[in-house]
């Protein structure tokens, strides 16, 4: 039976605005090992804020 060696990795962007709006995108762990922050746009505040990765 094959084994799975998918190196991508689904995660959860939140809002650092506090306002509970998340992302779920994939992310390579070889290339991003630590956690990462995106500038994304957040619809409740209409307006584009840091995103940081939860677990």
């Amino acid at each position: 039976m094959a084994k799975n060696k998918n190196i991508r990795q689904m995660i959860i962007l939140e809002s650092t605005e506090g306002t509970g709006y998340r992302y779920t995108t994939k992310k390579n762990k070889r290339e991003h090992p630590a956690r990462v922050e995106f500038k994304k746009y957040d619809p409740v505040v209409r307006k584009h804020v840091v995103f940081k990765e939860t677990k």
